[in-house]
Order: C-alpha cells, then sequence, then structure tokens
C-alpha cells in the first residue's frame, strides 16, 4: 500500500476541490442506482463547493436539495463540474456512515432529496 505524506495528501485534496470548481459554478452530485444503472436526483452544490482539512474534503452550504426524476434505491455517487465534468465517483450514499449522507435512501420519482453532509477522505 502506498503511503502519502500529509501535506501531499492536502494538497491532492486541493487540487479536487479546485478541480469541481473549475466550470466557475457550483458542481453537482449526482446519486444513482447500485452500479449506476439510473439516475436518481441532481443535486447542485455551493460555489465554492467545498473546504479541505488536511486530507479531508468537505461539501459546503449544505443541506441542499434535489427532486427526483427515478425511483430507486440510492447506493453510489459522483460529483461533477457544473458542466458535468466527473471529478470523483465511487462515492457511498447512505443516511449515516457513508461519503454522501441523505435523509432517505428509498427514492421515489419526485421526491425532495435532501443533501446533508458530503466528505471525500484521502486514503
Amino acid at each position: 500500500m502506498i503511503t502519502y505524506s500529509a501535506a501531499l495528501k492536502t494538497t491532492r485534496m486541493n487540487a479536487v476541490k479546485t478541480a469541481i470548481d473549475a466550470g466557475g459554478a457550483g458542481g453537482k452530485v449526482d446519486i444513482y442506482t447500485t452500479g449506476y444503472g439510473s439516475l436518481l436526483v441532481s443535486i447542485t452544490l455551493s460555489y465554492p463547493s467545498s473546504t479541505v482539512a488536511g486530507s479531508v474534503l468537505t461539501l459546503d452550504g449544505l443541506p441542499k436539495s434535489g427532486i427526483a426524476g427515478n425511483p430507486g434505491l440510492a447506493a453510489i455517487a459522483k460529483i461533477t463540474t457544473s458542466a458535468g465534468t466527473v471529478i470523483a465517483d465511487g462515492l457511498t450514499v447512505g443516511t449515516v456512515g457513508t461519503d454522501i449522507i441523505i435523509d432517505n435512501t428509498n427514492i421515489a420519482a419526485g421526491q425532495t432529496v435532501n443533501l446533508n453532509t458530503g466528505t471525500i477522505t484521502h486514503g
């Protein structure tokens, strides 16, 4: 396993923050069913999107919400720029103990989905 210095982890997470904000507007959190089978909801982030402390990027300005376009069980997420360029994927989604914390993982079409917290931690 590769181990990075604390300073390098911070530098890398700041690069992720810069990439999310590169579109000049709030990036997005796209929440999907397992294996990216169906896009459930896209939630627009604040601009700037996040702060970095050490090896942890934390999404700012939360909670945020979006209206679900499709029904399903939320399982995985991507963070993109405002233009849709994928910056980070494979993020876990749940109501506790995951990268992306939402209010309910069993989503109905037309439901308001609340994004409560979001973090990415450098390994």
